[in-house]
């Protein structure tokens, strides 16, 4: 089994420095434009990148999140206690990285069942025993932190200076209906200092509801698209 890279240094976790794959992936399939779709992590990715390479992509859909700098900005007791994981993956090496090394299944076991509503069915054994394989690596452990890191530090304040600017081309924002994020906040609102085009659409299940309940998130997807290629 082949996993990904993982560079050293928390800069090369930050979601513009991810981002720059995809453009240089795009470059070298010659792809003038595309439509970017992202969840969780990759949708924090996809939303930098369309702030950066406006002119590169026809559609944004983004899955399951709020706003990198809205959600740290803007952090309560709630979220703060439910999203635990952003201040602790967060803290300086070696501090979470260890500590998660010393039982890599029960950590990440429990975010997996944590996230969602409880009522979906659970990730099969194929599933889980990939995930096992990758996360049981301390190097993944030390990647996996240094996106939170990056997160907390260069995504921030990235964000920061770019509070003034929206994503312009047509976007879809999915998200967990009745779950933490949707409990919150309020999804069109914050949304809507985002992006200057989209529309939003509750999914069932909780946060992993791509995995869970995936011909319905492929029919709103593809009713999405289609309506970008009718335009």
């Amino acid at each position: 089994m082949v996993f990904s890279a993982k560079p050293s240094g928390v800069e090369n976790y930050s979601f513009r420095e991810m981002g720059s794959d995809i453009l240089l992936l795009m470059d070298h399939l010659k792809l003038e434009g595309a439509h970017l779709i992202g969840h969780d992590r990759g949708a924090r990715v996809s939303h930098r990148l369309a702030l950066d390479a406006q002119n590169r992509f026809k559609s944004l859909t983004l899955m399951d999140i709020i706003p990198t700098h809205t959600l740290f900005a803007d952090l309560s007791r709630e979220v703060a206690l439910g999203y635990y994981h952003w201040l602790f993956l967060a803290q300086p090496a070696p501090l979470p990285d260890k500590m998660i090394g010393h039982d890599p299944d029960a950590y990440f076991e429990t975010c997996l069942s944590a996230w969602g509503t409880g009522s979906e069915p659970a990730f099969d054994d194929t599933a889980l025993s990939t995930y096992k394989a990758a996360w049981r690596d301390p190097e993944t452990i030390r990647a996996m932190c240094d996106d939170y890191r990056a997160g907390a530090t260069l995504d921030f304040e990235t964000d920061a200076a770019d509070l003034h600017k929206r994503v312009t081309c047509p976007a879809l924002v999915l998200y967990a209906g009745g779950g933490m994020m949707d409990k919150a906040y309020h999804f069109e609102t914050v949304w809507r200092e985002k992006l200057s085009n989209f529309t939003c659409a509750p999914m069932p299940g909780g946060h992993f509801f791509p995995d869970h309940y995936p011909e319905e998130t492929l029919r709103h997807l593809m009713a999405f698209l289609n309506a970008q290629n009718e335009e």
